[in-house]
This record gives structure tokens, sequence and C-alpha cells, in this order.
């Protein structure tokens, strides 16, 4: 669907209002899925003093601002993963729309998006991503990647296929402990979905986002495992949208 400049700003801001709110209600997703906890009810509540939010409380962003960090009635300090999530699902929502548009592309990738983050919220909280969540976005993304031809059944296949033995050579060389089970289904999933030339490039990018991350913790001292669902998370949100560009790229590197 074509649109003019105006209705191209114009739906730009509304998606990006859509991520925001979409980032609040991921953040209790992933938070709560892991723990088997509904997320429903209770509704939203500080987890120190479990005062329940009111709705100036629940407002993406802006709330944390307005609060200054803080719960309003005990005053301990709120997570700032929330709000950061909070808007950088609406930059991302706002960005797909501005790329791809009002198309069946963007219903994937906003699709794709929204795994991503709710896995990343779940992996550094809990460090799990729960198949409750790949298998809710797989029955989506399947049938749509076909659909919109993102892959067809050979580059699937053949996805899969590759996604299946790198994550294999990985299990053995680091004997189960270089790689977990939920990373592993996730490489799996997006094998399937993107082909195996996204997914080769992908599963590059986040070994190396996921070799800098290790090294900044290891230097900080802080923990020796860290959870590398967030890295696979970027790399699949550099290959949505740089994809084609990096695999032609690299493909013209060495011809």
């Amino acid at each position: 669907m074509t649109v003019g400049v105006t209705e191209q700003v114009f739906y730009t801001i509304l998606f990006f209002v859509f991520g925001l709110m979409s980032g609040s209600f991921f953040n209790v997703v992933g938070l709560r899925i892991p723990k088997k906890e509904s997320i429903v009810f209770p509704g939203s509540h500080c987890t120190v003093c479990n005062h329940e939010l009111k709705w100036f409380e629940l407002i993406p962003v802006f709330s944390y601002l307005f609060l200054l960090g803080k719960c309003r009635k005990c005053k301990t300090g709120i997570s700032p993963i929330y709000p950061i999530i909070e808007l950088i699902t609406g930059i991302l929502f706002a960005w797909t729309c501005y790329v791809f548009g009002l198309t069946w592309n963007t219903v994937f990738v906003l699709l794709l998006i929204s795994m991503m983050v709710i896995l990343t919220v779940s992996d550094i909280s809990t460090q799990l991503i729960p198949d409750k969540i790949l298998i809710t976005f797989g029955v989506m993304l399947i049938p749509l990647a076909f659909y919109i031809q993102i892959v067809s059944w050979k580059t699937a296949l053949i996805g899969l296929g590759v996604s299946f033995a790198i994550n294999l050579f990985m299990i053995l060389i680091s004997k189960g402990r270089g790689i977990g089970g939920g990373d592993v289904k996730l490489f799996l999933l997006l094998g399937l979905i993107l082909g195996w030339k996204m997914f080769l490039a992908l599963f590059l990018i986040s070994v190396v986002i996921g070799l800098f991350v290790g090294l900044g913790f290891r230097f900080a001292k802080k923990v020796k495992e860290f959870p590398f669902g967030p890295s696979i998370a970027v790399a699949t949100i550099i290959i949505i949208f740089y994809g084609t560009a990096i695999v032609n790229w690299y493909i013209g590197f060495y011809n």
C-alpha cells in the first residue's frame, strides 16, 4: 500500500505510540511467562510493596521519568530496563512502518521484533527462553514467512538443516556448556523462517556481539555466564532491516 508523505509521518508516529504500549506489555510477558505466572492477573504492581499501579503510573517511559524511577508508595528503585524496552520497541515499530510501509512484510517484522523483545526481557531477567513464547510466535511466523515469500520450502529446509548442524557443532565442542537449549530452539526457528543465507549472517553477527558482551562482563568482573538471547535478538533485528545488503556485500566481496 502506497501512502503520501503526510500519511507516512502519521502512520510512523502511530506505530511509535503502538510500540511504546506494546513494549510495556512485552515487559510483563517476558517477566511472568518464565515464572509460569498469569500475564493478566494480578495487575501491574510494585514487586516490593505490592502497590497496584494507577493508570498514570503505567504510561510508557513518561511514568518512569515522572516518578523519577521509583515506586510512588515505597520509593523502591524501578529497574531502567522497563522504559528502555518500551522506548526501543517504539523506535523499532516506527522504523518498521517507515521501511516496509503498510504491507504483510510489516506484520512479519513486527511479530519477529515482538518475539525478540519478549525473549530479551525473559533471558535477561531469568536466563530462560520459554518454549511457550517460541511456539506462540512460531505458529504465526512460519506460515506467514511462506505466504509473503520470505523463504521457499527449499531455502527454509536448508536453513533449518544449517541451523541444526551449527547448533550440534557448538554443543559438541562446548560439551553442552556453550549454548542453552532455548538458544538452540530459537536458532532452529530463525533458520526455518529466514533461510540459510540470512541465518548464516545472523549467526555470525550474534556470535560477534556475544563475544564483545562476554568480554565486557569479564572485564567488569560481573558474572562468568551471561544470557546469549539479547545478542541473537540484536543480530536478528540487524538482519531484518539490512540482511539483504549484508548478504549481497558478502557474496560480492568474494566474487
